[in-house]
């Protein structure tokens, strides 16, 4: 049951399972210039009206999360 639940083995899971995620955050090599290059590029085909979602893929996706 819930309420029989050890709090601390909860609390040490819980800052586990943070750790790993700050982690797995800090060992991705991204850098700054490969990434502001892609950001820069869909504000400008958003701005330009260029920029077109693939309703398709983006459809198969969330039916996939639901699943």
């Amino acid at each position: 049951m819930i309420s029989q639940t050890n709090s601390s083995a909860i609390r040490t899971a819980y800052q586990s399972k943070t750790a790993e995620s700050k982690e797995a955050k800090q060992s991705t090599p991204v850098t700054k210039q490969g990434d502001m290059s892609k950001v820069e590029q869909l504000k400008e085909s958003i701005d330009s009206g260029e920029y077109r979602v693939n309703i398709q893929a983006l459809s198969e996706k969330m039916a996939d999360s639901l699943l």
